[in-house]
């Protein structure tokens, strides 16, 4: 579903750009203002994310954690501007079913990918191409419904470590972006499955909620505003131990998950990812370091 609607988004700029250079043509406009507006439309969701990390920058990160400085802020804006195009533009409107789930019969330990808010497994192109180079089991999940609750992804999830189990014969890792770490956290509380999985990497993950989710319309973003009747449930359910197996990457530059420290969990493994907006941490060497580690596979394969 949603890459039909993501799909249909981008056509629809790309068919304003075509008619805007044709109306520029027939009016003998001169080309530098045909491109200029051609490059506005598809720049446009650049002033979005500028006025998200405006925002951002207003915020205090929590304790402890740096301030990002003026130039990390347009470092991670202008990273987050091309990573957007990326995943948004190409990605996930279009190859989201590129790369099957890949479960071929070995003993590996695999590899759950679960991606966030407004997302599909096309996010996840490039892992699920170096985990196929190296012959690591995986499977990208779809969440859906896209404005669901979060709950509502707790079979999928269980579904797809299940399909890992039984191809492995060994609990997977668990790599969620965004959201996604919190339907990961649902499903542990659902099922009680810390023995199902041999570890949890979270990226980006609102495990305290968002600032930005205080004009949330959906009920997945309504489940993510801060301090939550969802978020308080689901932490108080949680058994202390469950923490430990977790390894949070957050950042003081994320314009989606702030403060900052909202994407800590207390007893987890938290490491700061600095100078790097919301998607294009998931495509950190650290990130990539720490799961590789896990499965022992040399970081730069």
């Amino acid at each position: 579903m949603l890459a039909r609607l993501q799909r249909a988004l981008v056509l629809g700029v790309l068919t304003l750009i075509l008619a805007w250079v044709a109306w520029g043509l027939v009016g003998g406009w001169p080309w530098p203002h045909v491109l200029g507006g051609a490059l506005a439309l598809v720049f446009a969701h650049a002033w979005v994310l500028a006025l998200e990390f405006v925002l951002l920058s207003q915020v205090r990160p929590g304790a402890g954690i740096a301030r990002a400085s003026a130039w990390q802020l347009v470092q991670a804006w202008a990273g987050e501007v091309i990573n957007g195009l990326r995943v948004f533009g190409w990605r996930q409107p279009f190859r989201s079913g590129l790369i099957a789930d890949h479960l071929p019969a070995t003993d590996r330990q695999g590899v759950l990918l679960v991606h966030g808010f407004v997302c599909n497994r096309g996010l996840w192109t490039p892992w699920m191409q170096r985990l196929q180079a190296q012959g690591v089991p995986f499977v990208a999940v779809n969440l859906e419904p896209v404005f669901g609750s979060i709950d509502r992804y707790v079979p999928l999830i269980d579904s797809a470590v299940l399909k890992l189990q039984q191809a492995t014969g060994r609990p997977p890792l668990l790599v969620a972006h965004s959201m996604g770490g919190l339907a990961v956290r649902a499903w542990l509380r659902d099922h009680d499955a810390d023995a199902r999985v041999s570890g949890v990497v979270t990226i980006g993950t609102p495990h305290h909620g968002t600032w930005l989710a205080r004009w949330s319309m959906t009920a997945n973003t309504r489940q993510m505003r801060q301090g939550s009747a969802w978020l308080q449930a689901l932490a108080a359910a949680e058994p202390a131990q469950r923490r430990a197996r977790f390894t949070c990457f957050f950042g003081h530059c994320d314009n989606i998950v702030f403060p900052a420290h909202a994407a800590t969990l207390p007893g987890a493994d938290n490491r700061h990812l600095p100078g790097v907006a919301h998607v294009h941490m998931a495509f950190q060497a650290e990130v990539w370091s720490e799961v590789s580690a896990r499965l022992g596979l040399s970081p730069e394969a």
